[in-house]
């Protein structure tokens, strides 16, 4: 009866299924000197989780401070926005006033060569005038 039992446990402890309770009832009887000659091989297994249970680490591990990088990083990303918004600022200042003045002086240029044609068509209103007094001073 006792042996069904503990078979009945053992699958459940394979499946992941077991309690706490049963997991000890599992150990007592793996750990005692009565077990089945066909549940020997789990013997071992049983006596190892309860020796590796009170198995304890006794050297002492140096701490090491923490070092906090978030902080750093988040420094350093902020003085990277910092930086980028004043500099890219007057690069952007600078961008524009560079296109002003390219456009204010293809502007000027259109309006120089306009002028010169006008310059021109007044030259001969001059000629035409000088003619005009001329003919007039004559009469």
């Amino acid at each position: 009866m006792e042996l069904d039992r503990i078979e009945k446990l053992l699958e459940k402890y394979f499946e992941a299924e077991t309690t706490e309770a049963e997991e000890q009832i599992l150990r007592d009887y793996f750990t005692g000197d009565s077990v089945a000659e066909h549940l020997q091989e789990y013997s071992s297994m049983f006596s190892y989780f309860s020796h590796a249970k009170e198995e304890r680490f006794t050297k002492q591990v140096p701490l090491k401070p923490r070092v906090d990088y978030y902080k750093w990083i988040s420094v350093a990303a902020v003085a990277v926005m910092v930086f980028g918004i004043y500099f890219g600022k007057d690069y952007q200042e600078q961008r524009e006033a560079e296109y002003a003045y390219q456009q204010t002086k293809k502007a000027l240029g259109l309006l120089a060569t306009n002028f010169d044609r006008g310059t021109k068509k007044v030259a001969y209103l001059n000629e035409f005038q000088e003619t005009k007094q001329k003919i007039y001073k004559n009469n």
